[in-house]
């Protein structure tokens, strides 16, 4: 008796038949079955697209989103001993970080404000906030960082305490390094350059080559044999 020939209706149930057998878990692990980027979405896709679209629109300075990550990636503030502008191994060390932040981002200015207490003339502690100010920028530049971009040294002298007390207080006796936007000048959006090249070049940075499986580990399950 002839065989009879598999209808494509039947050997197309088979097939889905096959795959249904196949665990949730092994089709999620083949990334082929997802579009690009799936595997890391956490969750906030709409987030960064809010992001953009207040930054191209005005809404979101990109200037002042950078000071605030500098904030928060390094320190921004060292302290001084009583009359003195010179730097302890603790401001180095800040300073140090400072450098390295900013060394990774050549589209960004940065100001140094220096401040006094309140001991001491106006005038006097108007040249000592102005020597620490000083005293900072002297060793980014030393650590690698243009001096162009560092492009102006300003003391509030002791107009600005964190603590208000006529006594010696180290707290007040500081510099503080601050974002002030971008090389240029221009108002920075996505859309004109600069801002872009923080974001692009952090994006090629983030991206994890796959890893290399070779031929003898290739379709093993686990110990055993």
């Amino acid at each position: 008796m002839p065989m009879k020939r598999i209808k494509p209706v039947l050997a197309a149930t088979s097939a889905i038949a096959i795959l249904t057998a196949c665990s949730g878990a092994d089709v999620a692990s083949k990334s082929w079955f997802f579009e690009a980027g799936s595997q890391i979405d956490e969750g906030g896709l709409g987030q960064p697209t809010a992001y953009n679209t207040g930054v191209q629109t005005g809404q979101i300075n990109p200037a002042v989103a950078m000071a605030n990550r500098f904030n928060q990636e390094s320190q921004d503030t060292v302290n001084f001993a009583f009359n003195s502008y010179a730097l302890d191994d603790t401001a180095r060390a800040i300073l140090s970080q400072q450098a390295h932040w900013i060394a990774q981002f050549p589209e960004l200015r940065f100001r140094v404000y220096g401040h006094t207490d309140l001991v001491g003339s106006h005038a006097y502690n108007q040249r000592l906030g102005l020597r620490r100010a000083h005293a900072v920028v002297n060793y980014l530049v030393a650590s690698g960082i243009s001096r162009s971009r560092l492009e102006a040294v300003v003391s509030y002298g002791e107009t600005r305490p964190i603590v208000v007390t006529r006594a010696p207080e180290m707290r007040n006796r500081r510099t503080v390094t601050e974002v002030t936007g971008f090389v240029g000048g221009r108002k920075p959006t996505v859309l004109d350059g600069k801002y872009a090249e923080v974001i692009y070049r952090e994006y090629i940075r983030s991206a994890v080559p796959p890893p290399i499986i070779s031929a003898g580990t290739a379709g093993s399950v686990g110990g055993g044999g």
